[in-house]
């Protein structure tokens, strides 16, 4: 692999211009084509298709059509002083109602139902009207056989919706989707807008330059230019979720510029060596570039184990995460190189030179990163000991761990349509767009009043299950449907009624939102232990091949856990117990488990990131003729600072999420951003010196077949590799 590294960096050098051209031209032609994305991202993907759930909907809709009912709920409210019967109220509202098929005839397929009667729609007060008779509401259905055409429709004619002189609110299902969504889209602007120039001022102060500042953008730009191509070309082979697209663009835009800075700062680093131009782009390509690449394998691997759980969100952000790092890190390797290539020595123009003076080698361990590693290491064990206990204090809050699902509550408190809804759920309780759906599939009338009058026992129901509905195309395909009381728990009632004795000859299928959401939850929870055995397996392999070490990539997998752990117990501490609501203006709740698993998979991939970074300086180091102790503090010293600056950026665009109004997105932004810091600071510069100081040379251990020089020194002709070293061997030992 270096020999090859190798070649690929002479071939950067020699053929600069026409990497530079076609790679361009390849990203800004697949930038043109994502710039359709949005209109082809999917609003499904949150259950699991094999569950019980899912294909009780199926059968459901087989018999008796789609189901419409909660589609768009229009509450109306009454002038002061009157009723909804009162006629000239009645009649303007009707004719609003009737002219909404009229006039959008492939947007709105019906008006279901509402108070009064209308042109296609059946009248039912008793159903329709609140008890007091001040409110009453409508039910309509949008056109569509999936959700994303049905949202696609409804966005349509939102604005539309507006009936004059009659007060009216908007809630059901696709507002609220809308209203998701429409967030997301904020959330990626949002991203563009402010990010984006903060990141590049840091860069500024980091490379201390203009021109050197500009690389690692220009390559995140057209990484994510790329990447919005790519899922677009993804959407016409599977579904994607809208809520991959700001997620994926947060961590692709972050870690594009995160590997642009590695190879940047490892080019001026061969040049302060001594290296002319064209063998400092073939050494950082050697180097940092391969080191990237293989960074961003291991960020992919992760990212891979979310494949094994069967929701289709999960699947389109694995597939969007694994395409969008994949680019970054080619890009990184080839588009990068071949601008240093050109730029040379320039790169350093429009700058300030106190900002941009690079360690040359003689002095690899003189900063504040290696000072901090030799303290650490002259007293491993008392360092070590307080940090792990301080993280295990951290995990505690991991026990009230609960999850949930996304709904109207994921919306800021005071908004409109988050309001309406839960307006609509406290004047309407037992017509809640979240009722339990039951199928009986029987031909005895008589079995399916057995089976209903046994499922009314069922413990957490708002209201008994009415007399079941016959299908006119499956007359042995029966239907009722109920909500559950407030704060019932779900799962109690659906395993009471999925076991349930049954007549003989009778089937009972238990479906609707509540078994949706619990069949999810448990598909995730069953395979979870699946996921976490991948990503660990494979990481640990490819970091065992990779550095010739067993010990090395244990002890990373230890580390990582426990920065997991600490960010997990933080989330719970702040989303869930609700530490914090009031200040970043979200409703405590559980977290949706869909999330839980990107964060998971994403803080994993992350920290195995930094961590070959690490490793990459200090297995060189090492290769070099270093003891333990000595590569340590190099390996700290050379990428300290890097590391540190990478986890800012990270923290900068993850940080513009956390401004999002979804709570979800908060919550990702959150995870992220706690990940980052204990990352970058305890695990990468103290527990990393800390326990491998205290490990020494087992560090190194490995089956005979493992051990092999992966790692070649870049010293340039003149400069002994152990010069790197000089003079810390006593002092730190």
């Amino acid at each position: 692999m270096y020999a090859d590294s190798r070649q690929w960096g002479d071939f950067v050098v020699r053929r600069k211009y026409a990497v530079i051209v076609a790679v361009v031209a390849g990203l800004l032609a697949l930038g043109a084509y994502g710039l359709g994305l949005g209109a082809d991202l999917s609003s499904s993907g949150f259950d699991d298709p094999s569950s019980e759930s899912v294909r009780t909907a199926h059968v459901r809709d087989n018999a008796f059509g789609r189901d419409h009912s909660s589609d768009l709920l229009l509450v109306f409210h009454a002038p002061e002083g009157t009723t909804v019967d009162d006629p000239a109220f009645a009649a303007t509202v009707v004719a609003g109602l009737n002219s909404l098929p009229q006039r959008f005839p492939d947007r709105i397929d019906r008006v279901n139902g509402a108070y009064w009667p209308t042109d296609t729609g059946t009248a039912m007060p008793e159903v329709f009207g609140s008890p007091t008779r001040d409110k009453a509401f409508a039910s309509i259905a949008v056109s569509g056989l999936d959700p994303t055409e049905q949202g696609r429709n409804y966005r349509e004619i939102a604005d539309e919706l507006t009936i004059p002189g009659v007060e009216m609110a908007v809630a059901g299902g696709q507002p609220v989707a809308a209203a998701l969504n429409d967030t997301m889209v904020e959330d990626q602007r949002r991203v563009e807008l402010l990010a984006v120039p903060a990141v590049a001022v840091l860069l500024f102060f980091v490379f201390g330059g203009v021109v050197a500042a500009a690389l690692p953008l220009i390559v995140g730009g057209l990484t994510m230019l790329g990447a919005w191509g790519l899922l677009r070309l993804l959407t016409t082979v599977t579904e994607v979720n809208s809520f991959v697209s700001p997620v994926v663009s947060m961590i692709g835009l972050g870690l594009a510029i995160d590997y642009g800075l590695f190879v940047l700062s490892r080019f001026r680093e061969e040049l302060a060596d001594g290296r002319s131009v064209e063998d400092a782009v073939r050494a950082s390509v050697s180097t940092a570039g391969r080191t990237v690449l293989f960074s961003a394998l291991i960020v992919v691997v992760a990212a891979a184990g979310i494949l094994v759980f069967p929701q289709g969100l999960l699947r389109s952000f694995a597939y969007g995460a694994m395409i969008t790092i994949s680019l970054a890190a080619l890009t990184s390797i080839s588009l990068l190189p071949a601008m240093l290539a050109v730029l040379g020595r320039r790169v350093d123009l429009l700058g300030v030179a106190w900002f941009r003076t690079p360690l040359t080698r003689d002095r690899a361990t003189d900063n504040a990163w290696g000072r901090l590693a030799g303290a650490v290491m002259r007293r491993p064990l008392a360092v070590a000991v307080p940090v792990c206990l301080g993280l295990l204090m951290l995990i505690l809050p991991i026990q009230h761990l609960a999850f949930g699902s996304i709904n109207e509550k994921f919306l800021p408190p005071d908004h409109p349509t988050r309001l309406a809804q839960q307006h609509f759920d406290a004047t309407f309780p037992l017509r809640q767009i979240d009722p339990i759906d039951l199928v009986i599939v029987t031909f005895d009338p008589d079995t399916a009043d057995i089976v209903r009058a046994d499922a009314n026992r069922a413990p957490g129901l708002a209201a008994p299950f009415p007399a079941p509905l016959r299908s006119p195309f499956q007359p042995q395909v029966l239907t009722t449907g109920t909500v559950l009381a407030d704060g019932a728990e779900a799962e109690v009632t659906i395993d009471h009624l999925r076991s349930m004795p049954l007549p003989p000859g009778a089937t009972l299928m238990v479906g609707g939102q509540p078994a949706v959401e619990q069949d999810s939850i448990d598909a995730l929870v069953a395979r979870m232990p699946l996921m976490i055995a991948f990503v660990f397996l494979a990481s640990t392999l490819l970091l065992a091949v990779t550095f010739g070490s067993v010990v090395l990539p244990l002890k990373a997998a230890a580390l990582n856990l426990l920065g997991l752990g600490a960010t997990l117990g933080v989330l719970t501490w702040v989303f869930i117990e609700g530490h914090g609501a009031g200040v970043f203006g979200f409703t405590p709740q559980p977290v949706m488990a869909l999330v839980l698993v990107i964060i998971v998979s994403v803080i994993y991939g992350l920290s195995t990131d930094y961590e070959v970074f690490l490793l990459s300086r200090i297995v060189e180091a090492r290769a070099a003729g270093a003891s333990t102790t000595e590569a340590v503090r190099a390996g700290v010293a050379r990428t300290g600072r890097i590391i540190t600056a990478a986890a800012l950026i990270l923290l900068v665009v993850t940080g513009a999420f956390a401004l999002s109004e979804l709570l979800m997105m908060q919550y990702i932004a959150f995870g992220m951003v706690t990940a980052l810091v204990i990352d970058a600071t305890v695990l990468r510069l103290v527990l990393v010196p800390a326990s491998m100081r205290l490990l020494g040379e087992a560090c190194w251990w490995a089956p005979a077949w493992l051990k092999r020089p992966v790692v070649e020194s870049s010293s340039p002709p003149g400069v002994p590799a152990k010069s790197m070293a000089h003079g810390e061997r006593d002092r730190d030992t």
